[in-house]
């Protein structure tokens, strides 16, 4: 079963929890969160979905922030909030929704649809959990989606034959 997470973007970018997982480097934290989800392990199977939704109008300068399965929308008129009622509310298979917000509002709504909902700090602290499990941090990585992919196939074959 293939998961869509809609995560409404500046509910996590302005989470005190947030801005102390996140390092220095980054000055704009829009970037930074989609890097964060990026490394985070959040698509476990390859047919997991994100779409990170912002408030206002995309930024130029931010062209580059969609990669792999993880897309991201700006409102434009509409809240960010509003935009994410609308994608439950006509989504085809609610159930496999997980919606990341912790406006009391949009988390009813998103029940009442049949989708659900997570706080902002139980997604940080799982994100954080998969990223800091085991013993030994894992060797900061430079592959892409499909060398991620081919080695996943691989092991497949060797394991399940």
């Amino acid at each position: 079963m293939s998961l869509q997470y809609i995560i409404d973007g500046h509910n996590i970018t302005n989470h005190p929890e947030f801005i102390k997982l996140i390092p220095k480097r980054f000055s704009d934290l829009r970037v930074a969160l989609i890097q964060f989800i990026k490394m985070s392990g959040l698509f476990a199977s390859p047919n997991n979905k994100c779409l990170v939704v912002f408030d206002g109008y995309a930024d130029p300068c931010l062209d580059n922030l969609e990669a792999g399965n993880i897309e991201v929308a700006f409102s434009r008129r509409l809240s960010a909030d509003e935009r994410i009622k609308r994608l439950v509310e006509l989504a085809t298979i609610p159930k496999n929704i997980i919606v990341v917000s912790d406006d009391k509002e949009i988390r009813f709504f998103v029940r009442s649809c049949g989708a659900k909902s997570m706080s902002v700090e139980d997604f940080l602290g799982a994100q954080e959990r998969r990223r800091t499990s085991g013993k030994t941090p894992a060797p900061e990585t430079e592959l892409s989606y499909t060398q991620m992919h081919k080695i996943n196939e691989e092991l497949k074959k060797l394991w399940l034959s």
